[in-house]
């Protein structure tokens, strides 16, 4: 946690003890269900939990909103971000059963009272939403396909509802076909960790 806590001085009571549980959580079922490498658990919170909060460097989300996390894994980056913006709502999804069933039991323990889960493929969902965030699950055409259609036409934010996007490496083929609208972030203007010098933000404006 004290990674966290450095770049996240202001964190509220609640939110520093939910943070805090997710070692336990994610070690304790990380045993029964392979959802991080081994050797990478050591790592939670740097490589899963600061890099899902990345995203709060460029977007604040808007009390009332609704985010879908698509391929959420164990939960990332949708149960960090649940935690540190409380009165947004937060969709994740995953095809993989078992893995939502420990999101499910993770979003339980902390007592996430914003967090909706589902076994389910993306382009089944039917819902409508101001964002939807993910962790590199494809490449960025691909995922574009998935989700079209499923933004709402009120935009709550300074920017447009859409796609944003963690991705690392070169991204130049993939943004190529929106160079003009997207936006790309460099995380390591954030976090100083080696971790994040290729990782980036990829936003799209879908809606």
């Amino acid at each position: 946690m004290d990674v966290v806590n450095r770049y996240f001085p202001k964190l509220t009571e609640i939110q520093y003890s939910q943070l805090a549980q997710l070692d336990e959580l994610y070690r304790f079922w990380n045993a029964q269900i392979n959802l991080i490498s081994r050797k990478d658990i050591d790592n939670l919170y740097i490589h899963h939990i600061l890099h899902s909060l990345a995203l709060t460097k460029v977007i604040g989300f808007m009390p009332g909103s609704k985010i879908m996390d698509v391929g959420t894994g164990g939960g990332f980056p949708g149960i960090p971000l649940a935690i540190m913006f409380p009165e947004v709502e937060f969709h994740l999804v995953d095809s993989i059963g078992k893995k939502i069933k420990v999101v499910n039991e993770v979003v339980n323990a902390l007592g996430l009272k914003n967090v909706t889960a589902e076994h389910i493929r993306v382009e089944q969902v039917k819902d409508k939403f101001d964002f939807i965030v993910s962790r590199a699950v494809t490449t960025l055409p691909e995922f574009c396909g998935w989700v079209q259609g499923k933004f709402l036409k009120l935009n709550k934010h300074k920017v447009h509802n859409g796609i944003f996007y963690l991705k690392g490496g070169d991204l130049t083929n993939e943004i190529e076909p929106y160079k003009k609208k997207v936006s790309v972030f460099s995380i390591s203007d954030f976090f100083t960790e080696e971790y994040f010098v290729e990782k980036k933000i990829v936003y799209l404006p879908l809606q």
